[in-house]
This record gives C-alpha cells, structure tokens and sequence, in this order.
C-alpha cells in the first residue's frame, strides 16, 4: 500500500513537472537568471535522467527503457549548460521521453515495488522507496523551475 502511494507520487510529480515546464518560452529556456546556476532546459533533462537512473537503473530491473548515452553528458549530477559541447536534446524530445518514461515505469513496475535494491547512496531498500526517493527529487526540481520563471517574468 505504502508503496503504491510512492507509484502515484512519482506519476503526479512527472505532470506536474510537465506542467509547469510548459508555459516556459523556448527564447527563455537557455536562460540562466541571476542566483541560479542551471538553465530550465538542463532542469527538465536532468529530471528524465536521473529518474531514469534512480528507478529503473538502481532498481536492478532489466533495461528495456533507454535514454541515449549522450543525455549523461548534458543532465547528469554535475553537468551544467556552461560545460555542453554542442546542442542538447530538443525540449520536445525530453518531454516525450519524459512521459514514456512514467508510463513504462508504470507498467513494468506497479508489481515489484516491494522488492529489494542493490545498495545504493539513496539508501532505498526496495524499488517503491526509490520511488518516493525520486518524487521529493522531482518536487524539489519544481520548486527551482517555478522560482526561476518567476525570475525570468514568464506567465503561468
């Protein structure tokens, strides 16, 4: 049960994200505004990325969703966009990907969500931990996202 909410959580937070991603302009997305040290391009890469390697990844369970290795290079922990050599991924292309990876997460995961995880630093013991893990992940990225369209005066 308690792992099922964790399921829902990550689904509500992968919408919400798309949701308040979607009013941003392209002209302000490579933006960086003052006091922040990423762009909301990078925000909505790195959140794919990283949901990807904390569930899917970390769970242990076979690949069958794959993000192209070229992702790592631009939305990994450490990256940012003053280090990208060439173009990131089209935005439409992250948001895509974005919410195949929600719905495959759904459909491959909803039954095993009890079990166990290889050791990792989230420190998870199951895969419905990883995904309550990587919904308060994603809540945070949101938080950060609206802030910065508040900076950069974009209409919500």
């Amino acid at each position: 049960m308690r792992a099922e909410f964790a399921l829902r959580q990550l689904n509500k937070h992968i919408k919400k994200i798309i949701r308040v991603l979607q009013p941003c302009p392209p002209e302000k997305r490579a933006l960086i505004p003052a006091g922040y040290s990423n762009n909301i391009h990078w925000h909505l890469g790195h959140v794919l990325v990283i949901t990807h390697f904390d569930v899917l990844v970390l769970s242990g369970q076979p690949d069958l969703f794959s993000l192209p290795e070229r992702y790592q290079d631009f939305f990994a922990y450490g990256t940012r966009p003053a280090d990208w050599q060439g173009e990131p991924p089209e935005w439409d292309e992250l948001i895509a990907k974005l919410k195949e990876l929600n719905k495959h997460i759904h459909e491959t995961l909803r039954d095993k969500l009890d079990e166990p995880v290889r050791e990792n630093v989230l420190h998870a013991e199951n895969i419905g931990e990883l995904l309550y893990l990587t919904a308060m992940h994603m809540h945070y990225h949101q938080g950060v996202v609206y802030g910065m369209l508040n900076s950069l005066n974009v209409d919500k």
